[in-house]
């Protein structure tokens, strides 16, 4: 008999009464013949392939390695044996927020950063002209993306017309602050991405929660606001802040966060702009797998209209430190088997998405390498600064060096190449090094972290 494998001791998703749940008419045997056979996968396909069944209790090995064997061969049919990685900086702007996420110990309560309150609260706003000079430091390393992914600071808005707009309504319910109520001034969406902007480096930034909040009081489409920040130098956006897209999740999690639907418009409207755009989940709190395949439905569906998803990046949810485990309502996070197998199959059910990427941030290096034989391909970034798992309580540290990524793909037996933010530019990486960036504006293969 196969060996079983029970779940989590806590396992949160029994404690609520969700209308989804991880139960089928269908058969894991029939749903593996279909992902061996390349058939588009249905939602019940995908939940009997995430519980490895569901005729039983647990996660059965023998099943989960046949699940993992036909994602590495998919992997190897779509994108080869290349394993890639890009060279890029972390600029989170403010800390400020009070969204009020109950996965997330990054932001800090905006009230503090206020002039008149002498709290320590131990948070950070950069203004535009900080943003530029650490990019500029950056772009002298041979990075050649910034990613900027920032709380909802109050004092945010679109640009000079959405201030203007802000300022005048008698609206309570828009969370605006001027900026000379605040320690320091984050200045405009606009402003910051023009600051960023620099050199030639690709500025990934505004993730559907940001342009959420950089629409509102307006009647702006999400394309409208997003053609206003290309203007300005935006040139990707991060399908962050996704989390689970499905509404009854999203209500135990983040309540206060833009729905299901908000989120899809948001991304449309990034893609109407002329936007790449990328697509995450986070799991492994209060959802079950009947939510997450249903989360990937979602993302599939997306990419057949637009098109414009380079990567799909599944994030493993880091608890502690977190207000869903100090308020008890969590102990840990998904097991390994559930990281596994939630790889495998975005690799099986997202067949219209190129690369599924694996999160050393989250994973650590040994598990990360691990998913690059359970259908992922990309190996995430260099990243120089990682604020927001580092704050959740992740240990794995906040850089990775070129040095690192090649000895660490080479003994997979895999191809370490270096890559764009959009994919559409490669470079196979070989030799005996030293190794570091060249496809960088100031890039010259030198090492990128002493």
């Amino acid at each position: 008999m196969a060996e079983r494998v029970r779940p989590r001791a806590n396992v949160p998703r029994e404690s609520f009464e969700f209308d989804l749940r991880p139960e089928t008419d269908q058969h894991f045997e029939n749903a593996l013949r279909k992902a061996r056979d390349g058939d588009r996968l249905t939602v019940a396909d995908g939940i009997e392939l995430l519980t490895t069944g569901t005729d039983r209790e647990g996660i059965d090995r023998r099943r989960k390695e046949q699940v993992l064997e036909a994602a590495d061969r998919r992997r190897a049919e779509v994108v080869g044996e290349a394993v890639t990685f890009v060279a890029n900086l972390n600029n989170n702007v403010t800390t400020a927020c009070n969204t009020g996420c109950l996965f997330c110990n990054f932001k800090d309560r905006s009230e503090a950063f206020r002039v008149e309150n002498d709290d320590d609260h131990g948070g950070f706003t950069k203004t535009p002209a900080e943003s530029r000079r650490i990019v500029e430091a950056a772009l002298d390393r041979g990075i050649y993306e910034v990613t900027s992914v920032s709380g909802l600071h109050p004092a945010f808005a679109l640009d000079s017309e959405h201030r203007e707009i802000l300022e005048s309504s008698d609206r309570g319910d828009l969370n605006y602050r001027p900026p000379e109520a605040y320690e320091v001034d984050p200045g405009t969406y606009r402003e910051q991405i023009e600051a960023m902007s620099v050199g030639g480096v690709h500025v990934h930034s505004m993730t559907p929660e940001e342009a959420a909040h950089a629409r509102r009081g307006t009647d702006w489409s999400y394309e409208e606001v997003y053609r206003r920040l290309a203007d300005a130098g935006l040139d990707t956006a991060p399908g962050t802040a996704a989390e689970i897209l499905v509404d009854e999740v999203r209500a135990e999690i983040c309540p206060g966060k833009i729905d299901s639907q908000g989120w899809i418009d948001a991304i449309e409207g990034a893609a109407a702009a002329g936007l790449d755009t990328t697509a995450t989940i986070m799991y492994g709190h209060v959802d079950n797998e009947a939510h997450r395949v249903e989360h990937l439905r979602k993302i599939r569906a997306l990419q057949d209209r637009t098109g414009a998803i380079t990567e799909f990046v599944p994030l493993s949810f880091v608890h502690s430190n977190t207000p869903l485990a100090d308020r008890g309502i969590v102990e840990s996070g998904a097991t390994t088997d559930e990281d596994e197998l939630l790889i495998a199959v975005s690799r099986l059910f997202l067949d219209n998405v190129e690369h599924i990427q694996s999160s050393w941030v989250k994973y650590g290096d040994e598990q990360g390498l691990k998913m690059l034989s359970c259908g992922a391909d990309d190996f995430m970034g260099t990243i120089l600064s990682e604020e927001i798992t580092a704050r959740a309580g992740g240990d794995f540290g906040e850089a990775r060096s070129f040095e690192e990524y090649v000895e660490m793909i080479r003994s997979l037996g895999r191809v370490p190449v270096e890559r764009s933010t959009d994919y559409r530019q490669r470079r196979r990486i070989e030799g005996d090094g030293p190794f570091g960036p060249e496809l960088g504006p100031r890039a010259d293969g030198s090492p990128l972290v002493e």
